[in-house]
């Protein structure tokens, strides 16, 4: 006899957002640790918190106060293998790294310039850190010292590795993602990907794909061994600030200054569903574990000043 399969609706209907409040203004950067069990959230505010989270838990989430920037969290990261140590990117020229248990900081480095972005290798042996100055900094994670530097002359934007962590990108102001050998850091390629800016990488899991978000408010889905783009999707009206892969590499978020959150199935180019939101995003994550993604933006009061929440929808409602 055949089999009827009923095709999966990954979204239901009775999902629903959760918000956390902590921050005292806007949050820039959500990030899941790899446990799936800690978010960490940076925030204007110069603070990062982290917070417990109970994938199917309804009680109240403790969090955590990480403090000693004297400038905007503006992103962090968790080391891939270790699901208590977390790396934060500030204004205020330094990189730390944080126990997340005791929310003390363990290492510090002052940099060149303020830093904005930041991400682990996915070994956990260095970190690359770039700042506003289009200064690529890697960084040794045992000695906690930089092992590289170089500047660039245009704008770079979000950074990452493969999973392997033999392949190095930079997103650019030219609208290309230039490819790298790591360690060497010698050019591979250039990919025209954009006809504006590229703002925003991510790295699909499985690590068959890569997705760039870009000013021209595409976001753009490239198969990484063959370094060509795939599809595009295309829902977006505003330049895509943020993109992320679920944990099975199937779904794609992206944000922007748009007001909702459009998740799309990778391999159709559909959308599967939309997030409303009340202002533009500037940090969307998803869980590497469950359909639980973070986001966090510009959000106001009704006095028109920052709440400093984040939101994480996926949630059944009892």
């Amino acid at each position: 006899m055949e089999e009827t399969t009923t095709p999966q609706v990954p979204f239901k209907n009775n999902l629903h957002s959760r918000e956390f409040q902590g921050h005292k203004k806007k949050v820039h950067s959500v990030a899941w640790n790899c446990l799936g069990t800690k978010l960490a959230s940076g925030s204007v505010d110069q603070t990062a918190r982290i917070w417990h989270i109970e994938p199917h838990g309804h009680g109240k989430v403790k969090d955590i106060e990480l403090k000693g920037h004297t400038d905007s969290v503006d992103q962090l990261c968790w080391d891939p293998k270790h699901a208590e140590l977390i790396a934060t990117a500030s204004g205020d020229k330094t990189v730390r790294l944080w126990d997340a248990r005791s929310g003390k900081c363990s290492q510090q480095v002052e940099l060149s310039g303020e830093n904005i972005n930041i991400t682990y290798k996915p070994d956990g042996t260095h970190i690359a850190v770039g700042n506003r100055d289009d200064e690529l900094t890697i960084l040794d994670v045992r000695k906690f010292k930089p092992i590289h530097k170089r500047k660039f002359g245009y704008e770079v934007n979000e950074i990452a590795w493969n999973t392997t962590g033999e392949i190095f990108f930079l997103t650019t102001g030219n609208g290309t993602v230039e490819v790298l050998a790591y360690p060497s850091l010698k050019a591979l390629h250039t990919l025209s990907a954009h006809t504006a800016g590229c703002y925003c990488i991510a790295i699909a899991p499985n690590g068959r794909y890569f997705s760039v978000g870009s000013a021209d408010s595409l976001v753009s889905l490239w198969d990484l061994s063959e370094m060509l783009c795939v599809r595009t999707f295309t829902k977006l009206e505003w330049p895509v600030r943020t993109i992320s892969f679920n944990h099975t590499g199937e779904f794609i978020a992206s944000a922007s200054e748009d007001l909702f959150i459009d998740i799309s199935n990778v391999e159709s180019g559909r959308t599967v569903h939309q997030i409303p939101c009340r202002a533009a995003m500037n940090s969307v994550e998803w869980n590497p574990k469950y359909n639980l993604l973070a986001y966090a933006g510009d959000d106001k009061n009704k006095y028109q000043a920052d709440e400093g929440v984040f939101r994480i929808f996926g949630f059944e409602s009892t």
